[in-house]
């Protein structure tokens, strides 16, 4: 087997959220149970950070994983959904996981006589990243949830540390309406006796927490009443959005939790990490500088509170332009987001280009046009982000400023003609 056949074939055979959305949702631990004892169990020969939040569980991912591998440790990192390369979803010292093992693991996985459910993609090829994270003896592994926490198939792992970033409402028809519900999803991280960093909360989700890591007797700290802006600035993270303080808070926290554990990890580990995250781990798509004469950045916030902080940067930054100076969205949402309720939060002096992201999950570009028309936004139809993005350049002059997401596929579409 060749690798494109490889991952045609996970791509072909097995239900994958990200592209088709609810009907590739599989919750509960059974199937990655059953997988993880078919495969050996690779989960239990991990030490592993365990990572969760609505929104930069990610970048904390990334900032704990550059971390620990200036450090020295052989680290891996798992991560998803991927932009352009699926081998982007799990790596080992920022080194994406070789094709012959991708072609090696559905080999065996073809080969295997597995009398378990069938699995989804996503449990599958995490148990691909658990089993090469395992064979290859890293010393760490931080692992991504993908959704939710307690029924993530993640939540096999008995991890050193847990963290949870934040919560905000998103995939509210899985996790439920409510920010308590969300937290009480994201919450079934913390396991018995493991501590736990909680890096952002308010009185609706703290409660949760506490209340979790009592019943389970977790020692807890909570970032955001750690906050010591001193020595944040003084880390210089590359991270440039806004939105990337209070992650580089809780990592930071996250970091010294490990530390009090007994992993060695010095102040110069952490500086190197932090300074240099995106060569380090190969991390991508947050507020990306993608050319400076017209300013165009991409970044995979989707949702209410990732535009939010978004948006106000944006117009922090055309403040600073004057009045010449134009806003321009390339933009597409998947076709279970709530667009009626994001699309107001977006200007109306600015220019949209509206499109669509290359998966059967996206909201067909013509749709969403009417309803951005709809709002008296000024917007242009295009079929593919390939052509949004080049009527943008066009029109653009150079104060002006080009914003690409709405979708982390917007982005990883854009990505993929660079």
């Amino acid at each position: 087997m060749e690798y494109k056949e490889a991952t045609e074939w996970l791509y072909r055979q097995l239900p994958m959220f990200s592209r088709t959305g609810a009907a590739a949702y599989k919750p509960g631990l059974e199937r990655s149970e059953a997988l993880a004892a078919h495969f050996g169990n690779p989960e239990r020969r991990l030490k592993a950070i365990h990572v969760a939040g609505t929104n930069g569980k990610g970048s904390v991912s990334n900032l704990i994983a550059a971390t620990l591998q200036s450090q020295g440790y052989r680290t891996a990192l798992y991560t998803s959904p991927h932009l352009v390369d699926f081998r982007e979803r799990m790596r080992i010292d920022g080194e994406m996981i070789p094709r012959e093992e991708v072609t090696d693991f559905v080999e065996r996985w073809l080969a295997g006589d597995y009398k378990g459910d069938s699995p989804s993609f996503f449990e599958l090829t995490m148990m691909m990243a658990f089993d090469w994270f395992a064979r290859s003896g890293v010393d760490y592994a931080v692992i991504e949830v993908g959704m939710g926490g307690r029924l993530d198939s993640t939540n096999i792992i008995t991890p050193l540390l847990s963290v949870i970033t934040n919560i905000s409402k998103d995939h509210t028809q899985f996790l439920g309406d409510t920010l308590a519900k969300i937290a009480g999803e994201k919450a079934g991280i913390i396991k018995p006796g493991v501590p736990v960093v909680i890096g952002e909360a308010c009185a609706e989700t703290e409660t949760v927490f506490r209340a979790r890591a009592a019943e389970v007797g977790a020692p807890i700290r909570e970032a955001y009443r750690e906050i010591d802006e001193s020595t944040n600035d003084a880390l210089h993270c590359s991270l440039q959005g806004d939105y990337q303080r209070k992650n580089v808070n809780t990592a930071r926290v996250a970091i010294d939790a490990l530390r009090r554990s007994g992993v060695a990890i010095s102040d110069e580990a952490i500086s190197r990490g932090f300074s240099d995250v995106e060569r380090i781990t190969g991390f991508a798509g947050r507020w990306m500088r993608l050319s400076d004469s017209p300013l165009t950045i991409a970044d995979t916030g989707h949702n209410e509170a990732g535009l939010s902080y978004n948006l106000a940067q944006l117009r922090r930054l055309m403040d600073e332009r004057g009045a010449d100076a134009r806003l321009r969205f390339v933009i597409g949402f998947v076709n279970d987001k709530d667009v009626d309720h994001i699309l107001p939060m977006f200007p109306g002096e600015a220019r949209y280009y509206v499109t669509q992201a290359q998966i059967p999950r996206a909201m067909h570009y013509a749709e969403l046009t009417e309803r951005c028309l709809a709002r008296g936004l000024d917007a242009s139809a295009h079929s593919d982000v390939a052509a949004a993005l080049a009527a943008a350049r066009r029109d653009a002059g150079p104060g002006d400023i080009i914003y690409i997401g709405g979708s982390t596929f917007i982005v990883a579409d854009a990505l993929s003609k660079q």
